[in-house]
């Protein structure tokens, strides 16, 4: 499980994350929602380690990982999917992936394996073309599939669903629902799409201008009228 307690951080003079505490069980798909600029994208750079936390903590299983480098953070579990995807456009959708696969021995990163072409069976009609060479909706497939190339305990995903096409955006909506029934993942989705949050959501946490505001199962995101706090 990634437990978040208290977590505060700053940009300047400018309190951005508010005491946020929030958790990730394991076999579950935990949703941050909340408008543009509230602090979402800062919340999974701080998960990461790409930015400090100024206090607070943030635990995987037990262990306070808040001092780890990025670095250390993926060796431990947390992989992370950007928002805007950031894949290597020159590289082929192959050495794309192999990059995911950076923390393992190189004989074990020097071949692709086949469930990640089996997720996302476009990927491996593509694997030697250029990054560059697909289209927004199989870039951010491919995003996807170089952060669980790491074999993470935890997938970081920030939203996911933008500029891409309906059809692929269905098809991601499904991986996300297979990796957290396997049981052995924790995913924290943050999305604007309310619907496609909605129907992955089993939790869910609403952030406005940076503190935590509600909380609860997805199953009750309706009956608790979430979507008019998200609603921009």
């Amino acid at each position: 499980m990634l437990e978040v307690n208290g977590i505060n951080q700053y940009y300047g003079g400018s309190h951005i994350l508010r005491d946020v505490t929030l958790a990730a069980p394991v076999g579950e798909c935990s949703v941050v929602l909340g408008r543009n600029g509230v602090g979402k994208t800062t919340l999974l750079k701080c998960l990461m380690g790409i930015l400090p936390i100024k206090s607070g903590e943030i635990l995987l299983n037990g262990k306070d990982i808040s001092k780890m480098t990025p670095e250390q953070r993926v060796r431990t579990g947390l992989a992370y999917v950007p928002q805007g995807r950031d894949i290597f456009s020159t590289l082929t959708v192959e050495e794309n992936i192999l990059i995911g696969m950076a923390k393992f021995s190189q004989r074990k990163a020097s071949k692709v394996p086949k469930h990640l072409y089996d997720i996302f069976p476009v990927l491996d009609e593509m694997k030697h073309r250029r990054g560059g060479d697909l289209s927004g909706g199989q870039q951010q497939q491919l995003a996807i599939a170089r952060a669980l190339a790491s074999e993470p305990s935890v997938l970081i995903l920030d939203e996911p669903t933008e500029g891409i096409q309906p059809s692929i955006i269905k098809d991601i909506g499904r991986v996300i629902r297979s990796l957290a029934d396997k049981g052995d993942m924790s995913i924290v989705l943050v999305e604007q799409f309310y619907e496609f949050a909605e129907e992955l959501a089993d939790n869910y946490t609403v952030l406005s201008r940076g503190q935590v505001v509600a909380q609860g199962a997805g199953s009750d995101m309706a009956e608790n009228n979430i979507q008019e706090l998200v609603a921009i």
